[in-house]
């Protein structure tokens, strides 16, 4: 049976299999094909436990790299190059509303490249601050890993 896609462990021949491959790689810097898992994601909470979820939940396929303050958040993106930042809607000094909002206009003044953006919130009453801050996907407290992993694969490939 010939084989749609080759990989490093055999080769996948099921258009699933091909669906799942191609789902989960994505175009790296210089423009070739990049597995997910070779992705950076910046965090940006003031909470230990937040940081400790989102690391369980991402920690293995990603990169996480994380940031104590929203203002934070500029200096990172430049630094770091993350495929994913994710924002914790209530971040001490300058929140994940606000942050959302910067990154934006960088982005919109041609200062930093886009970004992809999921915001954590705290209630489903603040999709809306997601919306008007542009967020690509949000996640409502308490965080569900699982749902947390598919709203980060979404983001990335989409």
């Amino acid at each position: 049976m010939p084989c749609n896609v080759d990989a490093s462990d055999g080769c996948w021949s099921t258009p699933r299999a091909v669906a799942a491959f191609l789902t989960a790689t994505g175009p790296g810097p210089d423009g070739t094909l990049r597995r997910v898992s070779d992705s950076t994601v910046l965090l940006a909470t003031d909470a230990d436990h937040i940081y400790d979820e989102v690391d369980a939940a991402l920690g293995g396929d990603h990169t996480v790299v994380r940031v104590h303050a929203g203002a934070e958040v500029l200096a990172a993106v430049g630094e770091h190059g993350p495929d994913l930042v994710v924002l914790d809607l209530q971040i001490g000094n300058m929140g994940g509303m606000a942050t959302c909002l910067d990154l934006r206009l960088e982005e919109r003044a041609e200062r930093i490249p886009p970004q992809r953006v999921v915001m954590l919130l705290d209630r489903e009453a603040d999709v809306f601050l997601a919306r008007r801050a542009e967020a690509d996907a949000w996640v409502v407290k308490p965080l569900d890993p699982l749902a947390l992993r598919r709203t980060a694969q979404d983001a990335l490939v989409g």
